[in-house]
């Protein structure tokens, strides 16, 4: 409590000693806080939820968006490595969404490059497209480490390889028109 009566100071979030991987304290011979769940009622499972109809729209430039190819190796990989129970669907969602409208920017600088044309004055600007996808990648970046934090702190297996490790080949996949 700061002298002025105002709840100030204390611990700040993220600091301290940073979370260790469920796989090292298994390495390290150490027990891990496994959470006991209620009982679950007997639930018909899915292999893999169904892609939204907003990750399939057609789009106006009449290039297909490929948020539900990323979804699925999305879901592909994590079912592979036992952690879908554990990462929220809708946090999936949001990393495909933002990798596809990066993609979708980048197809845009390369087929308007990086300037454009003022709307009123006509003079040369930075293309839209640009801090455009700068925000996407920071939304990408964003998603991708809450979702990797997840599958680090309870993934008991090693993994290699993630989705992640293909965006620049997707982004160079769709310069090329394949």
């Amino acid at each position: 409590m700061a002298k002025d009566g105002t709840a100030r100071g204390g611990a700040r979030p993220g600091s301290g000693p940073k979370r260790k991987p469920l796989t090292e304290k298994i390495a390290k011979g150490k027990t891990a806080q496994v959470i006991e769940l209620p009982d679950t009622p007997d639930l018909e499972g899915a292999d893999m939820p169904p892609v939204n109809d907003y990750m399939k729209a057609h789009q106006k430039n009449g290039i297909d968006l490929c948020a539900e190819e990323i979804f699925t190796e999305t879901w592909d990989w994590l079912k592979k490595i036992g952690c879908t129970e554990y990462v929220n669907v809708q946090l999936i969602n949001q990393y495909d969404m933002s990798v596809a409208r990066q993609i979708q920017c980048e197809q845009c600088i390369s087929e308007y490059g990086f300037l454009a044309k003022h709307p009123t004055t006509g003079n040369a600007i930075a293309s839209p497209y640009v801090s455009m996808l700068q925000q996407f990648t920071k939304q990408v970046n964003q998603a991708w480490y809450q979702i990797y934090q997840i599958v680090r702190e309870n993934c008991s297996v090693e993994f290699q390889g993630t989705p992640q490790d293909d965006v620049m080949e997707r982004l160079l996949r769709t310069r090329k028109g394949n």
